[in-house]
């Protein structure tokens, strides 16, 4: 049998887990690649670009090379590359967590419990909730349902598809670097740049996948297709981020919101462009948010197993 086709069902697999049971809770493997990056930034650390280059070629580059290691010692071991590949796309994949921590949310906001919601967003992004008013809660968490369900489902995904173990593997160790490092503060603001800049390159034809396949499951949700694909195309690059708002301006047509506007970090605050042209976001938009997001999501799937599947090898 072709490798092409192991690695299609060792993801399709893993997927599957994911839905089922989430994130693991204890010694999540991402959670260990945090800790030893963390381990590494002591060692290297300096306030200048150049140490955090090699800050990151190290980080990303060993478990690369280890997972190119182990696909090329199972290229004739078709079990051990399924094993190897579903656990590998389980521990990657963050779309039911982040769907749960969405639905948790909508269940506060629609109960009237801001306190509650408050203490949850920080599952969901970083932004200093204190002070927000159940509006701004419930846009906090469309936008980080529609920006993670790029970098948490759609992307590994597609580097899966595109280089296997080791495409699952160097996409999660970019993005989570560029969450732990990539960042603007004092310490960061030049260390982390080419975290920042690995992860914008590595999300740039994913994001823009997901807002095509959330063009064509906006009707899922009660959207339209033709709307989204317009508001998607005029407003994804106001975003500062040149990917966050192809994500997030493809979910404000969908679910025919308006997103953006000030928000609030802890020590600083920014105004994001107004995405989109429909109303306020409310508590049961956070629910529609991640049934869309399941949606892009399993298209997201469908793709990569097919294209995967094509692969000799």
């Amino acid at each position: 049998m072709r490798m092409g086709w192991i690695d299609a069902a060792g993801m399709a697999a893993g997927a599957a887990v994911d839905a089922l049971v989430g994130d693991p809770r204890r010694f999540h493997p991402v959670a260990g690649f945090g800790q030893a990056a963390t381990a590494l930034e002591r060692l290297l650390y300096a306030p200048d670009r150049r140490d955090g280059a090699i800050f990151t070629g190290i980080a990303v580059g060993a478990p690369v090379a280890i997972a190119v290691i182990a696909q090329k010692a199972t290229a004739r071991r078709p079990w051990a590359r399924f094993v190897l590949v579903t656990a590998a796309t389980w521990a990657v994949l963050g779309g039911t967590t982040l769907r749960r921590e969405a639905t948790v949310m909508a269940d506060a906001l629609e109960s009237g419990d801001l306190d509650a919601a408050r203490a949850r967003l920080s599952h969901l992004c970083g932004r200093d909730p204190r002070e927000l008013a159940a509006p701004e809660l419930a846009r906090a968490t469309v936008e980080s349902v529609a920006e993670n369900t790029s970098d948490a489902v759609v992307a590994p995904l597609f580097w899966g598809a595109v280089a296997g173990l080791p495409g699952l593997i160097g996409y999660r160790a970019v993005n989570t670097l560029d969450a732990m490092v990539g960042h603007r503060s004092a310490r960061y603001e030049r260390f982390g740049t080419a975290a920042a800049r690995a992860d914008d390159i590595a999300n740039l034809v994913p994001s823009r996948l997901t807002a095509v396949l959330t063009a064509a499951f906006a009707p899922v949700v009660g959207g339209g297709s033709r709307r989204t694909w317009q508001t998607w195309r005029r407003d994804g690059s106001k975003h500062p981020s040149p990917n966050s708002g192809q994500c997030e301006a493809a979910f404000a047509g969908a679910l025919d919101l308006r997103l953006g506007g000030k928000n609030v970090y802890f020590g600083r605050s920014e105004t994001r462009p107004v995405l989109g042209d429909g109303t306020v976001p409310v508590a049961s938009d956070a629910r529609r948010a991640a049934t869309l997001s399941a949606a892009v999501g399993l298209g997201a799937l469908a793709l990569a197993v097919a294209w995967r599947g094509a692969r000799r090898r």
